[in-house]
């Protein structure tokens, strides 16, 4: 069976290493796992019920929904800006948390990883989005971590990818979620 797993970045920096881990889960999906990258976050606006109106929702947002509706699953990449959730990560999350009881979560599983800059690799920030995702409909797989520490030394002259431990982490990350979708598929 095929699963759709769905990428969110919550950083819009051009050479983003929570970006780059997402590139790698891309390219590390097993065989029956197919990992898409939604591009064009910065482009949704904030989230305002005046502009979700039936027939009117925003471009972007609507396109946001609809991938989203596609995917089996969801694989939340998140830097943590001041101690918390990314503005950005937190928006998409509040425009597929609508239409309220029916937003686009809708109970699929969900896993937050990322790394930071600092010593514990983002980890409030992945608490706080596994919490809002959560509260959005979204099934929060608790037992799929992962947070990589100093980010800006360890992929200073290294793409995620070519990292041998994170990949390996990676790949456990995929397997346990496409094995999370399997199960919410076949339910």
């Amino acid at each position: 069976m095929s699963v759709r797993i769905l990428a969110l970045v919550g950083s819009l920096r051009a050479g983003s290493h929570n970006r780059q881990l997402a590139e790698a889960a891309v390219q590390l999906a097993p065989a029956g796992v197919e990992v898409s990258l939604l591009e064009g976050l910065a482009e949704v606006p904030f989230y305002n019920e005046d502009l979700d109106v039936e027939g009117a929702v925003p471009a972007t947002a609507a396109r946001l929904r609809a991938a989203a509706q596609e995917a089996d699953a969801f694989l939340l990449f998140s830097p943590e800006y001041n101690g918390t959730i990314p503005a950005v990560l937190k928006n998409a999350i509040d425009w597929l948390s609508r239409p309220f009881g029916a937003g686009a979560f809708g109970g699929k599983p969900v896993a937050v990883i990322g790394t930071a800059f600092g010593q514990y690799g983002g980890v409030w920030a992945q608490d706080e989005a596994r919490k809002a995702v959560g509260i959005a409909g979204g099934s929060v797989v608790q037992d799929i971590k992962l947070s990589i520490p100093s980010s800006v030394v360890r992929f200073a002259e290294t793409h995620p990818l070519q990292d041998e431990e994170v990949a390996a982490q990676l790949g456990e990350v995929l397997s346990r979620l496409h094995k999370a979708a399997a199960e919410h598929v076949a339910a």
